[in-house]
């Protein structure tokens, strides 16, 4: 691995003990609710923040040992850092915060105008070479931001919700020019991000962070298919219960019942895909064998499909057409039926 680290801080109200390993070029993502610990992980690797207890190394390089009284200072690391809100130097030009980084290199003035000048131009930035951060939008700033870190060629780069302050407009393009970024760029990446698109539009792992621990780790298509807390589930999007398997059923903690047709022994996570599940106004008459009454409590229109959240034992989320929820009156709430085939149902060891 690149990267290897073991991390204990104690913040506030905040404990964190995380221990996590990077391959070189593997691009990881690190998610997880406000308050988990994630820009906290990300600044103690960087040496930005001091640590209680741990170790980091990179390539085999030893950057923090608290046993061994080993703290390498965060500007003598190979490490390049995106934060979240820029903080570029507000009286240099976007030309100069990017030549910034590129000092004390042993590199002529000269050919450090022209690095800075193409890193600019790699970000789609040229035009403004000239231009203060005062000049520039959010998505302009951040791709400086990211031509500055990029320039120094780092060994290990960490972003720190890099778009997170990006008006909606500039956030597909910005995603795009990110994921093109982080595939050209020789070196392990580790990306620090609430949004699920982000991450799977660039992470080839995600590790997911709750309360100051690592609950789940593994690669994007495994951890978005089998999620193993209710946090990442909402993520997705998708129903998540945990029960225990027993006679081809999983018995959830409020006795309630799913059926699966694939069903496992123990204790076990059930998943359904909110299109999966029908909902109607009378009780079925159908071949689903996972049928029970609920209450319509919120009805949210996203595009061409609508997500209502039903309150039931369990409760629910399905995604109907915007028609459905013009012929069942879901918007009026009242009493419905949800119904999941037990094809439908995914489980899986808890």
């Amino acid at each position: 691995m690149s990267l290897e680290a073991t991390v204990q801080v104690s913040l506030g109200t905040l404990t964190l003990d995380a221990e996590l390993a990077v391959a070189d070029r593997e691009v990881v993502a690190v998610v997880g609710p406000n308050g988990a610990g994630k820009t906290t992980l990300l600044r103690a690797i960087g040496g930005l923040i001091e640590i209680g207890a741990g170790r980091v190394a990179l390539d085999g390089v030893v950057l923090e040992d608290t046993v061994n009284h080993i703290h390498v200072p965060p500007e003598k690391r190979p490490v390049g850092v995106v934060f979240q809100d820029y903080l570029l130097f507000p009286h240099l030009s976007a030309l100069e915060n990017v030549a910034f980084g590129l000092r004390g290199q042993g590199r002529s003035r000269a050919e450090i105008r022209e690095l800075s000048r193409d890193w600019l131009e790699r970000v789609g930035m040229g035009a403004m070479a000239g231009s203060r951060p005062r000049g520039l939008s959010g998505g302009q700033a951040q791709r400086v931001a990211l031509a500055r870190a990029l320039a120094r060629q780092p060994r290990l780069l960490l972003l720190d919700e890099p778009l997170s302050a990006v008006d909606l407009a500039s956030r597909a393009d910005l995603r795009r020019l990110l994921r093109h970024a982080l595939s050209s760029y020789d070196g392990t990446r580790l990306l620090v991000t609430h949004d699920p698109l982000e991450a799977a539009a660039v992470a080839d792992r995600l590790v997911v962070l709750e309360g100051g621990r690592i609950v789940q780790d593994g690669p994007v298509a495994e951890v978005t298919a089998r999620p193993r807390s209710r946090w990442v589930a909402d993520m997705v999007g998708l129903n998540l219960w945990r029960g225990w398997g027993h006679d081809g059923e999983i018995v959830l903690s409020d006795r309630a019942r799913i059926t699966a047709a694939n069903p496992v022994a123990g204790e076990a996570f059930a998943v359904v895909r909110p299109s999966a599940v029908t909902l109607s106004r009378d009780r079925p008459f159908s071949s689903a064998r996972n049928v029970w009454p609920g209450e319509v409590d919120s009805v949210d229109f996203e595009g061409n499909r609508v997500r209502v959240l039903v309150r039931a034992v369990p409760p629910v989320v399905a995604e109907v057409t915007p028609a459905a929820v013009a012929d069942l009156k879901l918007a009026d709430g009242g009493p419905v039926w949800v119904s999941v085939k037990a094809t439908e149902v995914a489980v899986y060891e808890s």
